[in-house]
């Protein structure tokens, strides 16, 4: 493909697609390669009954073995191991989650839209560990302000530091009375809650938010089904000048030039597109201090009593909640540094694993508790560490022929004693409620199940300990950027979208001007 471009955009989810959404709008002539097929949910998406799958909704076995989300009705959605494998360590997998079509995983985002605040910015001033990030919270505040109205984030303004309120419409739907009783019992227990904070309408995605408006300047040209193999790269300019891609079909290669770079195909892919492009780590960190948030997916799962026998009355039971981070904000308070959040609901059933009965037992018991049921799933903040890596395996190849990622990652005491934490925390908080405790633990998903991988492509201050500056722009190669989640020095426990959103949206007003100035 002999084209020239001002920006070439490597992504289309929630990086990418902002950053088209943003540079268009300031005139810029921007290609974006995706390696996915252009979709169309609302004529494409069909309704078929289990009988009329293969396999009855499972999927084939060996398709999806760390696709946790998957089945046979969205089989179509995930990316296939078979033709995008990647390898670890047995005795520690790691769950790589990726989406293969235009939109990328916000086809799959959950929604949930919480800042980050300073207390994951600065987090080393807060707690001494790790690093901080170049930015301040008050430095992307104002993006988040113009992020939010473009995804209709709702909530509620409460004024907890640790969550900081936002521009969105205000959430005025009314509490359950389980749920009441829930939040008085974290009001005793000095527990914050509030409403959930999340982009609303049926399909909140880079796919009919960002790009469609990208594609109305004109100023956009979309390449799907492009697997791109490096970057291009000029070392007498020390410049990139371009991508390598495979069509995804056709398999043939194709090369596109362009004045500057963006590269938002996610944490990992964005990753192994730089190492197998040989640039940008004069620090030597490229690739390290992966993590994620770790998840424990129904750390407590309770029975309101009151909702049993078929009483589960809509005034009783239904809606839910959040809890933000509540541990070590004033000061560190337990065996673990940084914390967690709770996403809390109600009135749904319980299954059959809650019960040690089967055949007209199981089902008088589970017909008793129907409708009756209070969870809660909590998130943590996973520390990031200098061995927790990717790095090329040059052994092994895609289905393009391109060298895959070997990842090895592990918890640590840390997020074990975090997640023991909270489950007992979640168990306090439903006694005291009045609820019975039918079932706890305390098993964090694996590393990567929550979809929420961060780092290996860290912002810094300093050159010699870091791969990007404050602006998401390599130290080493001035008109690339990276605008992912790969950038991230710090996480939280809060869902990272929104944060990616406005970091994209902040970088690409900066290469614009940059390229306006001829700095690039």
């Amino acid at each position: 493909m002999k084209q020239q471009t001002d920006v070439l955009i490597i992504g289309s989810g929630a990086s990418g697609g902002m950053a088209a959404h943003t540079l268009t709008k300031l005139g810029a002539k921007c290609v974006m390669l995706d390696a996915g097929p252009l979709i169309d949910p609302e004529k494409q998406k069909v309704l078929r009954p289990v009988s009329d799958l293969p396999y009855r909704g499972f999927g084939k076995p060996g398709r999806f073995p760390h696709v946790t989300q998957a089945n046979e009705f969205s089989a179509n959605m995930w990316a296939d191991e078979k033709l995008n494998p990647y390898t670890y360590d047995p005795a520690d997998p790691y769950y790589w989650v990726r989406i293969r079509l235009i939109g990328g995983k916000t086809l799959a985002w959950g929604r949930a839209s919480w800042r980050l605040s300073d207390y994951e910015f600065k987090c080393k001033d807060h707690d001494g560990f790790g690093d901080n990030w170049p930015i301040a919270y008050k430095d992307l505040a104002p993006f988040y302000d113009r992020v939010e109205p473009i995804f209709r984030v709702s909530g509620r303004k409460e004024g907890f530091d640790q969550i900081p309120d936002g521009n969105f419409l205000l959430d005025e739907s009314k509490d359950s009375e389980c749920v009441k009783r829930f939040l008085e019992s974290c009001r005793k227990s000095n527990v914050p809650t509030t409403k959930q904070r999340r982009s609303t309408g049926t399909l909140a995605s880079s796919l009919n938010l960002l790009i469609p408006a990208a594609m109305e300047t004109g100023n956009l040209t979309l390449v799907p089904n492009a697997v791109v193999r490096e970057l291009s790269y000029d070392r007498k300019t020390g410049r990139v000048t371009g991508a390598h891609f495979v069509d995804r079909i056709s398999k043939r290669e194709y090369h596109i030039t362009a004045k500057a770079v963006i590269v938002g195909a996610s944490t990992l892919e964005s990753t192994r597109i730089l190492l197998n492009s040989n640039i940008a780590n004069s620090s030597g960190t490229l690739g390290h201090y992966l993590f994620d948030q770790f998840y424990v997916k129904n750390v407590v799962q309770a029975v309101v009593p009151e909702a049993r026998g078929g009483k589960a009355s809509r005034s009783l039971m239904g809606g839910g909640g959040y809890i933000p981070r509540f541990r070590n904000l004033k000061s560190k308070e337990k065996n673990f540094i940084r914390g967690y959040a709770y996403d809390f609901g109600s009135g749904g059933s319980l299954g059959p694993q809650y019960f040690s009965s089967y055949g007209e037992d199981l089902w008088k018991k589970m017909a008793d508790t129907q409708g009756s049921g209070f969870n809660l799933t909590a998130m943590g903040e996973v520390l990031p560490r200098k061995e927790n890596a990717v790095r090329i395996n040059k052994l092994k190849t895609d289905a393009w022929g391109i060298p895959v990622l070997h990842i090895q990652h592990k918890y640590t005491d840390n997020e074990f004693n975090m997640a023991k934490d909270a489950m007992n925390t979640a168990d306090e908080l439903c006694r005291a409620s009045g609820f019975e405790v039918i079932a706890k633990h305390w098993e964090m998903v694996p590393p990567g199940e929550s979809i929420h991988e961060l780092g290996t492509c860290r912002m810094g201050s300093d050159p010699k300990t870091s791969v990007l500056n404050q602006w998401n722009q390599s130290h080493d190669v001035k008109n690339l950027f990276v605008v992912d989640g790969s950038s991230f020095v710090s996480g939280g426990s809060q869902n990272p979208t929104l944060t990616i959103l406005a970091l994209s949206m902040r970088a690409s007003e900066y290469l614009h001007d940059q390229m306006k100035q001829g700095a690039l």
